[in-house]
């Protein structure tokens, strides 16, 4: 099935778009969970059926492989939506807490409640449109919140079969697809979201954020920025490379965790370079624009922006370069010897450019990295434990990944996030289901404990004081007093512990 390009949303069917996902949740339907795994099911069967469709909308939209498309994309959905329907049960049973509280509380029945949020608003990327726009559904339809889905405009080819589809098997009271471009989304973010998902760029990010924290919306934000690599100096090279270059080339580098630089040890930048180039005719032996494997840019524009990058850099192209402006496609290309302030390290390049950034150590890498926005993820490259750890103590990013690039994504017992600048909120299988879900505290006071509550109520007395405020803060603290505040904490812990309060003039 080939869906036929779908016309703009009218700005008037999305105030009724909106009116009806209310009054659908209001109805009550998708409280029952066998409505939900039913819709479920029907997602799955979307993908099922039609994942050779969406190989061709794809491949028409920026010449995405199929390959990519069934790992990256669609089997993805589609394993973690079967995932949730097996699990819902469980995702979505209550917590007593009575054993984990106060046990004067105990009695209390103090439980968290897993609450549906409400109406939701899923704004999809156009790099991995099946993926970034079906999965937060998945996560909607699991937490019982209806949805408006709102495909990119940019890959207008798999937006339209999204639109035809989702139309086509799930209930059209609370799950729509709004196409369109800034007109739609500006309307959209005007109206009152119980929850908001976005994914793209750090620029549209801020709009979405701000226009959510007008409304008080809660709001996930899976944004981007430059992912950089450290090289280790002891390393399997030829691994590494291999791995970093495969990284690269998935989507023609338009990927939000696709590395952007590898800060090397500048005494091995040159055998990386050789092991870089080893990789890169193995993977085109005929060469990469002749490669069926890898795609092309999403527009002129976008293709035009990392062609100049490119045209920009003070570095020194070693592999590839040569576009094909026709197809708008781009070799894999490495550039080496990259300085901070080249036109490769100012934003994100967001295609397959490999910019390669000599350091003297380790230490220069990680003072790199702290002097620049937070990225979605950080790789390291080493066997060495401690390199490991020096990484991981001295960086801030989303994920951080050692010895391998990407294929944390495949893992969906972890979570896609950001931190600072790349984002927040949780994506990704489970977590995709908890970004729409409210966990509720709830506490139920049998009316048998009001003659031991009673005392709480006024006129206060000094027997009120004296029962109610025994023992608050008389609890021993478990560690020394510093009277030096700098001091090192192993060195306290090291200190002769301070007699018990009883024996300091502490009224008991």
């Amino acid at each position: 099935m080939q869906a036929n390009i779908v016309p703009d949303t009218s700005l008037s069917e999305l105030t009724q778009a909106h009116a009806t996902l209310k009054r659908s949740f209001r109805s009550g339907k998708l409280r029952d969970i066998s409505y939900r795994k039913l819709q479920l099911a029907q997602l799955a069967y979307l993908l099922q059926d039609n994942y050779i469709a969406f190989q061709e909308s794809l491949a028409r939209d920026f010449g995405k492989h199929p390959l990519e498309a069934n790992i990256g994309e669609t089997g993805v959905v589609f394993e973690r939506t079967l995932d949730a329907i097996n699990n819902l049960d469980k995702w979505l049973a209550s917590e007593d807490l009575s054993h984990e509280t106060n046990p004067m509380f105990s009695g209390f029945k103090p439980t968290l409640f897993k609450q549906s949020r409400g109406p939701v608003m899923i704004i999809g990327p156009f790099n991995a449109p099946i993926l970034l726009t079906l999965q937060p559904l998945m996560g909607a339809i699991a937490a019982g919140c209806p949805a408006i889905i709102k495909p990119s405009d940019l890959t207008i080819h798999t937006s339209s079969l999204i639109h035809t589809l989702v139309h086509k098997y799930l209930d059209s009271d609370c799950y729509r697809v709004v196409m369109g471009g800034v007109e739609q989304v500006t309307a959209l973010l005007q109206l009152k979201w119980s929850s908001i998902c976005y994914t793209g760029g750090a620029q549209v990010g801020k709009i979405v954020a701000l226009a959510a924290a007008k409304q008080m919306t809660h709001v996930t934000l899976e944004l981007g920025g430059k992912c950089p690599v450290i090289l280790d100096s002891n390393v399997d090279i030829d691994t590494a490379a291999r791995r970093i270059l495969w990284g690269k080339m998935i989507n023609a580098g338009q990927v939000c965790i696709s590395p952007d630089y590898v800060l090397t040890p500048r005494h091995i930048q040159d055998k990386f370079i050789t092991s870089l180039k080893k990789a890169w005719n193995e993977f085109f032996p005929d060469g990469a624009l002749k490669s069926p494997d890898t795609g092309g840019i999403i527009n002129d524009r976008h293709f035009y922006r990392v062609l100049s990058m490119l045209q920009h850099t003070k570095g020194e192209i070693v592999i590839g370069g040569n576009a094909d402006v026709k197809r708008r496609k781009l070799e894999v290309t490495v550039v080496k010897d990259v300085q901070p302030g080249d036109s490769l390290l100012d934003d994100e390049i967001f295609g397959p450019i490999l910019a390669v950034v000599p350091v003297s150590d380790v230490d220069e890498a990680l003072e790199y990295i702290e002097g620049n926005p937070e990225p979605l993820a950080v790789y390291v490259f080493s066997q060495d434990e401690a390199f490991k750890t020096k990484v991981r103590e001295n960086t801030i990013s989303g994920s951080l990944i050692y010895n391998d690039t990407f294929f944390q994504l495949n893992v969906a017992q972890l979570p896609v996030t950001g931190i600072g600048a790349s984002g927040y909120g949780y994506q990704g299988g489970k977590y995709a289901f908890e970004t729409f879900i409210h966990q509720r505290p709830s506490m139920d006071v049998p009316v048998e404990a009001e003659p031991h509550l009673s005392i709480r109520y006024p006129p206060y007395t000094q027997t009120t004081y004296d029962v109610l405020s025994q023992g608050l803060l008389q609890t021993e603290v478990p560690l020394p007093r510093c009277q030096d505040k700098l001091a090192n904490g192993k060195d306290l812990l090291a200190r002769e512990a301070p007699p018990p309060s009883h024996q300091r003039g502490v009224p008991s």
